[in-house]
């Protein structure tokens, strides 16, 4: 069995390079690539497109990209918790597609799996749909989205195995299955890391074979965008 384990975040983000597009797991700030945010923030990799459901908060996440100025497009979902993103957006300095929470999933799953486009009514009579063609079926409208793929995909997990075959918990599932799929490189990193043949069949999220490199993360923050508590 092929292994896919590397020694740390260096090796396994050594060929990223600048104007890469790189889809980032996690959603809000619940199971992040935290090593490889912060190895690409060290190497200050420049002009990069990122896919991600968010850009994080100002001060953890993508936000760190964003913050040195190395995010030239950013897809996302939903941005609301950053507000450098919403300066430099108004500014003028970063481009920005924003998606659909539900089209953006599709549009990384049909990536994916190689469909290159498919329809769907989310968007229609909304700027969403400027630019884009619109189809009738059954008597409602459609608009056509592409299916999306990136250079690189970064993903976290809680376990994985040396071939790559990963385990994510509770929601920190979000987006990670969907976007390992999607990239011409995935990179995994893991909590805890076993040898092949470990981990139950029946548990696996993502089969190894959708995986190129994994590596043992360290020092996780997980932090809580906003932590609500009783008086």
């Amino acid at each position: 069995m092929i292994n896919k384990e590397v020694a740390n975040v260096q090796i396994a983000l050594a060929d990223v390079f600048d104007g890469a597009t790189i889809m980032l797991g996690g959603f809000g700030l619940c199971g992040i690539p935290e090593n490889c945010i912060g190895e690409l923030l060290r190497q200050n990799f420049k002009n990069l497109t990122c896919i991600s459901n968010n850009a994080g908060v100002d001060d953890f996440g993508l936000g760190l990209l964003l913050k040195n100025k190395q995010i030239k497009k950013m897809i996302a979902s939903y941005v609301g918790e950053n507000a450098e993103f919403e300066k430099q957006l108004l500014s003028g300095e970063l481009e920005v597609e924003l998606i659909p929470q539900g089209t953006l999933a599709e549009r990384i799953r049909a990536g994916g799996a190689g469909i290159p486009a498919f329809y769907t009514p989310a968007g229609y009579g909304t700027e969403i749909a400027q630019g884009k063609e619109i189809r009738e079926f059954n008597g409602k409208m459609y608009l056509l989205e592409y299916g999306l793929r990136a250079d690189f995909a970064l993903v976290k997990a809680w376990k994985g195995d040396t071939a790559g075959n990963l385990i994510y918990k509770g929601t920190a599932r979000n987006f990670n299955p969907l976007m390992a799929t999607a990239g011409k490189v995935t990179i995994a990193e893991v909590e805890e890391l076993v040898p092949a043949g470990e981990l139950d069949p029946n548990y696996i999220h993502t089969p190894g074979i959708f995986v190129q490199r994994i590596f043992k993360g360290m020092t996780y923050e997980k932090r809580i965008e906003q932590r609500t508590v009783r008086t």
